[in-house]
């Protein structure tokens, strides 16, 4: 089990080299408030000092301590190992530098503190520094700023609120251990570091209480209660250790020497705790929780490792390889949008929506449902009215009275009617236009990573098949149009469907005849319109008429001969109609799908090569948004620190865990 903290080291500098917080590793995060001593308590564990010290915010950024224990300098110099110091450390952030003096790594982290802050501001970026050294147990802890009340100096208003936040941010981690320093001689019911403590881990299964300054307490006054857990229980324990005084650190007193202080004070106040407080035993009980804390983490983060190397290694995949070949780049993508253009009208795309009807399906529906039942609803006597017909007839009839229906007058009529289907015609034409212009916009949204990369050859290819569709569309309408035209061209009474005029006459003669009409007395019987009186001033001599300005009687009741005129009329229309509605619903769709759908399918691809495969263009086009690029770099970046977590990972094996 020694071997997981350095393992989980190593993991920490990988993941801090990409600057990603998608790993949550397990790691002791120290929470107190200022001047609380938590630099000493970590000093304690180096055994060295090396820590910045001052009054306010001294810690002002993260930093990230390894503690990784070495063989002693005698014996490294046996394995001929090449740094002659018997304790060492290095900043993540110094490539290859090595600092063998612990002043200058105080000088260190204090520069590189003043690099990315401003006058006592904090910043989330982490200082990663790990030491070397016999003296130390291997151990990942992050020292945080403490926290404070009051702004000092230029620090913002809301430096309380930017401090609890980060605090939150690492110890929200649910595999970090949460280490809460709390003097002595302060009440430990109102301590931040547990306050904040107890709202990420409420069950205090990852904190461990650390208790400082023991020595500086009240005469009189022990903190025997608090050590053994009676005023406030830890689930981790607490353990209670002596900081060195200002006066020590004044006369520069070694921690070994502080160290043996700290027993005997222990040894004099605490005798029963005594082997269960002092630096010492911190350090062995930290890096004891900290290897069985990564033991039951290391299940879950193997998973965690493996799924999102598959995940990386796929959004690497979408993000595509830089362009070697723009001529062999440029028709892959022409050929991929066209194949995805076609089989979207097929039906055979990859990508079917569920949520709406798209492409071939959509025109389908406007053919057989949108279309069809437009043309349905259309009566074929919508809009004639007896008077209408029988006005027609006589028209037709000229100054002679007709004795059988006029032709001219059924033909006159019908081609009003038949000329209705035109406009939903080309309102068809129009609908399967538009859902050819929304293809575009659903292959662009489902295309391959490679298009949305270049997004001029995106817009240069939308423009091209928007200009093949615009073109098109006045050749389908005046197609459709003609279709119409051909009907009213010439209407075919010897349609095998149409009913004979005859027959139509026969039928309606004899349907008057059942309902007692008096068919015989027809000839002899005068139109209204032939009564004088029904023409006001019709004779008058002293009075001027102009006969055509006499309004025709909106409604009057119809003799049976008009009766009977009127009803072969409409019967022959009705029947023509419907012979020609049905074939304008046969063929407009069929006209739609030759001179447009199949056109564009046919033609698609070799309009978009002819219209972009040109050598001064394919630079142009093939420019990569600066976008992917860097996302490419990133997620590249990502997917090789994850090959090498699971690389590290993977040497361990199953009895390094117990």
């Amino acid at each position: 089990m020694e071997t997981l903290i350095p393992i989980i080291n190593r993991l920490q500098e990988v993941f801090l080299t990409v600057g990603s917080e998608i790993i949550q590793l397990p790691q002791i995060v120290v929470v107190g408030s200022q001047s609380s001593g938590k630099s000493s308590v970590l000093e304690s564990l180096v055994g060295r000092d090396f820590l910045p010290r001052g009054s306010g915010i001294v810690t002002r950024r993260p930093l990230v301590l390894q503690l990784v224990t070495v063989p002693p300098l005698e014996e490294r110099r046996k394995q001929d190992n090449g740094i002659k110091a018997e304790e060492w450390g290095t900043f993540l952030h110094c490539k290859n530098q090595i600092f063998t003096d612990f002043s200058e790594i105080r000088k260190e982290i204090e520069e590189e503190t003043d690099r990315c802050t401003n006058n006592k501001g904090i910043s989330p970026e982490p200082i990663n520094l790990k030491i070397y050294s016999p003296n130390v147990l291997s151990l990942t802890l992050v020292d945080l700023p403490g926290i404070t009340k009051v702004p000092v100096g230029d620090q913002p208003e809301d430096i309380e609120t930017q401090v609890r936040e980060m605090i939150l941010s690492y110890i929200s981690n649910p595999n970090s251990l949460i280490l809460c320093v709390s003097p002595a001689n302060s009440d430990l019911a109102t301590s931040d570091a547990l306050k904040l403590a107890r709202e990420v881990d409420t069950d205090g299964r990852r904190t461990l209480l650390v208790v400082s300054k023991l020595d500086l307490m009240d005469a009189g006054t022990d903190a025997l209660e608090v050590l053994l857990g009676r005023i406030i229980p830890v689930r981790l324990g607490i353990i209670g250790v002596v900081n060195r005084s200002q006066h020590d650190l004044n006369t520069q007193k070694s921690l070994a020497d502080s160290c043996k202080d700290e027993q005997v004070f222990l040894q004099r106040h605490y005798p029963s705790l005594a082997s269960r407080c002092g630096s010492r035993y911190l350090a062995r009980t930290l890096s004891r929780l900290l290897m069985h804390h990564i033991r039951d983490c290391l299940p879950e983060l193997k998973t965690r490792v493996t799924v999102l190397t598959a995940q990386y290694q796929s959004r690497l995949n979408s993000c595509g390889q830089p362009v070697e070949d723009q001529s062999a780049t440029l028709l892959q993508i022409v050929t991929k949008f066209a194949a995805d253009y076609c089989n979207t009208i097929e039906g055979t795309a990859r990508h079917i929506q569920t949520s709406e009807l798209c492409g071939g399906a959509r025109i389908c529906y406007i053919f057989h449902e949108t279309f069809g039942r437009t043309l349905q609803s259309i009566d074929p006597l919508g809009g004639l009215n007896e008077l209408d017909v029988l006005t027609a007839i006589r028209n037709a009839t000229g100054p002679r009275p007709a004795l059988f229906v006029p032709e001219v007058s059924f033909e006159l009529l019908v081609k009003k009617q038949i000329k209705r289907l035109e406009e939903p015609s080309l309102r068809c034409v129009e609908l399967v236009h538009e859902e050819l212009q929304r293809i575009i916009q659903h292959c662009s949204a489902y295309s391959t990573q490679e298009l949305l990369r270049f997004p001029k050859l995106h817009d240069s290819i939308v423009e091209v098949v928007t200009s093949l569709l615009r073109k098109r569309l006045p050749i389908t309408n005046e197609m459709v149009h003609n279709l119409v035209a051909i009907e009213l061209a010439y209407i075919n009474t010897k349609h095998p469907d149409f009913t004979d005029a005859a027959q139509v006459s026969a039928s309606v003669n004899s349907q008057q005849a059942e309902a007692g009409d008096g068919g015989k007395r027809w000839k002899n019987e005068k139109m209204p319109s032939e009564d004088k009186g029904s023409m006001p001033g019709f004779g008058s001599p002293t009075k001027a008429i102009n006969l055509l300005d006499t309004a025709v009687p909106a409604s009057r009741k119809l003799s049976t001969r008009e009766q009977r005129d009127c009803e072969v009329i409409q019967q022959l229309i009705k029947c023509y109609f419907l012979i020609v509605r049905k074939s304008i619903q046969d063929s407009v769709p069929k006209t739609v799908m030759h001179f447009l759908v199949n056109f564009v399918k046919e033609h698609l691809q070799s309009e978009l090569v002819g219209q972009l495969y040109k050598q001064p263009l394919l630079q142009e086009l093939l420019i990569e948004s600066q976008e992917t690029a860097q996302q490419r770099t990133e997620v590249a970046q990502m997917l090789e620190a994850l090959k090498k977590a699971s690389n590290i990972i993977s040497e361990i094996r199953e009895t390094h865990l117990w």
